[in-house]
């Protein structure tokens, strides 16, 4: 009598270009995140995504255009998205699951991460900041949006420097978490909460009330 147990799947399954392109972004991310750039082959790129090289190639270009890819759909806006402040849910509210959020990302990604901000293995790379500086405009205009007083392009220039600066802070801070260790998560929710929260409730009020006045070059 013939067997009738069910042939093995074969080892890689074909799939459609979005779900193909996804796959491999899903791999390069994982272990750019886990080792520097410079030990990553494409070989090794390939072979965890289960393509071949050629494939990949097609579809990103070379390791440089890939890894340029993970840091675009790293930053971009959907990975950490400011919900807006409704009925019971004040800029407290906003911001604390904001922050959440992101510390979520980074821990997700703590190697691409710490490689972006401290350029560790790729020099000053004028691409990667350019990503980096369009996403730092980017998550300011989501947190002018959020404090539902001003449409992000209409933002005082004070409101907009200090959150920006807020940025920086938040940047240095998330070292001392991730590498240095002098930080918890929760220690640096609440650094990040309060400091945010201050500089929109004090800070950016005491700097619209000095002077504004500025000095001309001798």
């Amino acid at each position: 009598m013939a067997s009738t147990q069910p042939a093995p799947a074969p080892r890689w399954q074909r799939l459609d270009h979005d779900e193909r392109r996804r796959q491999i972004l899903q791999c390069a991310r994982r272990l750019f995140s886990e080792r520097p750039y410079a030990s990553v082959s494409t070989t090794e790129l390939a072979r965890e995504a289960g393509v071949a090289r050629g494939l990949l190639h097609h579809y990103f270009g070379s390791k440089r255009d890939l890894y340029l890819e993970v840091v675009r759909t790293m930053m971009r806006m959907p990975t950490n998205p400011v919900p807006l402040q409704a009925p019971g849910r004040g800029i407290e509210v906003v911001i604390d699951e904001s922050v959440d959020r992101w510390l979520t990302m980074l821990e997700r990604n703590r190697g691409t991460w710490l490689a972006l901000i401290g350029g560790r293995g790729l020099g000053r790379d004028p691409e990667v900041e350019e990503l980096l500086e369009e996403a730092r405009e980017q998550a300011a205009d989501r947190l002018i949006e959020a404090l539902q007083t001003y449409e992000a392009a209409q933002a005082p220039a004070e409101l907009r420097a200090a959150i920006r600066a807020c940025s920086g802070l938040a940047e240095a801070a998330s070292i001392e978490w991730l590498e240095r260790g002098r930080l918890t998560r929760e220690q640096l929710h609440a650094l990040l909460v309060n400091a945010f929260l201050s500089i929109v409730n004090d800070v950016v009020p005491a700097v619209r009330r000095a002077p504004s006045t500025r000095r001309t070059a001798a």
